[in-house]
């Protein structure tokens, strides 16, 4: 009996096999073929999309990654038009941009630079002195020259060419040029001192300069000079040199503070280039919302 149900079961596997191999052999009519086909080329028409959509998204996440700041403040701007009041406003620029952001930068600034650094930087003379002189000089010197050949060939007018040239007597703006230096892998403690310093004497020289190009002076029109010496250097005290000086205080003394510096110090520099796009959104919402006050 045993031996006849192992026959059974052997006979019916063999039946089976030689059915598959019956319909693996067996070709496929037209109809199959062309089903097979289309198949075939739907899953190659999505392989295609989704290597292509693959491709562009590695290229955005390459060129923001190279150009996250231009992108941002690319943004920044459009919002800025779009909807002026949200950034000239609701968002207290007068205390969060003029004075949190900035403060909040240069605080990072003072974490994670080292002290040494900072002490090169202010012994380093002849490069400051190079850096002012170019900044205050050589850019007012190119520019007067540009406006002037522009307005003697009618392409500008004059009162543009003359702010033209006003704008190239200021010194840089601090938070601007250390969070750009700190991106561009620049010398960070140089970038602050000069920041601080052109600031300073920008006070003394710009007027100057501007009397020497265009013969006017920076007083009002009531013959009051509009800058205020004292304020100017509270301002810039407060926001730029406390903040430096605090962070190093901070560094040296809190080791707790020194760990934080360690774990995060490499998303400081993302950190302060967000605090500056908010800086530029907020400007270029009071430009949009009262044009004539700027």
């Amino acid at each position: 009996r045993f031996s006849g149900v192992l026959l059974k079961n052997v006979i019916m596997v063999e039946e089976t096999n030689e059915t598959n191999e019956i319909n693996e052999t067996k070709p496929l009519d037209d109809k199959s073929k062309d089903t097979v086909k289309i198949e075939i080329v739907d899953a190659e028409s999505d392989n295609d999309n989704t290597s292509c959509a693959s491709k562009w998204y590695t290229k955005w996440c390459r060129f923001y990654k190279a150009n996250s700041f231009l992108v941002l403040v690319v943004i920044v701007i459009l919002l800025a038009y779009a909807y002026p009041k949200l950034g000239a406003v609701y968002l207290a620029p007068q205390i969060t941009a003029t004075w949190i952001a900035v403060i909040f930068i240069f605080l990072l600034a003072g974490l994670s630079l080292k002290t040494a650094e900072l002490v090169n930087a202010l012994s380093n003379i002849k490069f400051n002195a190079l850096i002012l002189l170019f900044n205050f000089g050589a850019v007012s010197g190119i520019v007067y020259g540009f406006s002037r050949l522009m307005i003697s060939w009618n392409v500008v007018s004059q009162p543009l060419g003359d702010g033209m040239l006003i704008c190239s007597c200021l010194p840089l703006t601090i938070n601007m040029v250390l969070v750009l230096t700190k991106s561009s892998g620049g010398d960070e403690a140089a970038a602050v001192f000069n920041a601080a310093a052109g600031n300073m004497i920008g006070v003394f020289l710009t007027p100057f300069l501007i009397l020497m190009y265009l013969g006017v002076d920076s007083t009002s029109d009531d013959g009051e000079d509009p800058v205020s010496l004292g304020q100017m250097f509270l301002k810039l005290g407060c926001r730029v040199v406390l903040p430096v000086l605090v962070g190093q205080l901070l560094q040296k003394k809190v080791p707790t503070v020194t760990e934080f510096v360690k774990t995060y110090k490499p998303y400081f520099k993302q950190t302060q280039e967000y605090m500056l796009v908010f800086i530029v959104y907020t400007v270029f919402c009071k430009t949009f919302r009262d044009p004539d006050a700027t």
